[in-house]
């Protein structure tokens, strides 16, 4: 259990990450909206490791070898629109809630490792359901917390949040791609 509790605790860090730029990037963010990042960041993680699971070895040298780009790609989508409206003083209404849409994309680019990682489970003597709902709640609370984290960084830099959120969701998927290729060499 203590493994699985820290393998929950690694597959959550990129969705405290992005809730924290999602904290400090929209106007008005809450507990509600830190709620809402919390339950789709909750729901693929928990979600993830069973679609692995149930994969099984028959793809994981394919998911293991696409999964760092989707991840990166996704990232690196969301935070380079954020970015170029904080530059070029448009889209206002693109950062001023989470929509379904954008909380896709970002619970699905955090959650692609927690594929992996079910498809490694599948080899493993682990009860799946369970781990799978510890690493779904570890989500949930640690992308809460970073969502609340980053109104309170917000609050104290308004002027440029768009631009920090940005960067944030970029340099995460840089990280990510980073650490794949670097483990790949």
């Amino acid at each position: 259990m203590v493994e699985i509790f820290l393998i929950a605790v690694s597959l959550a860090m990129d969705a405290f990450a992005v809730s924290i730029s999602a904290g400090i990037a929209i106007p008005g963010f809450g507990p509600r909206q830190a709620a809402r990042i919390g339950a789709w960041c909750g729901f693929f993680q928990f979600a993830m490791p069973l679609i692995g699971w149930f994969l099984g070895s028959s793809v994981r040298s394919y998911i293991e070898a696409v999964d760092h780009w989707i991840a990166f790609a996704l990232l690196a989508l969301i935070g380079g629109h954020m970015i170029w409206d904080a530059l070029s003083g448009g889209g206002e209404e693109a950062v001023t809630d989470l929509s379904a849409r954008r909380l896709f994309l970002l619970a699905l680019a955090t959650s692609i490792d927690a594929l992996a990682v079910g498809v490694s489970m599948a080899f493993m003597k682990v009860n799946i359901l369970l781990a799978s709902v510890l690493i779904g709640v570890v989500a949930f609370v640690l992308a809460m917390l970073g969502g609340l984290l980053g109104r309170r960084l917000g609050d104290l830099f308004q002027r440029r949040a768009t631009l920090l959120g940005g960067v944030v969701l970029v340099c995460i998927g840089v990280k990510i791609l980073a650490q794949h290729l670097a483990g790949a060499a």
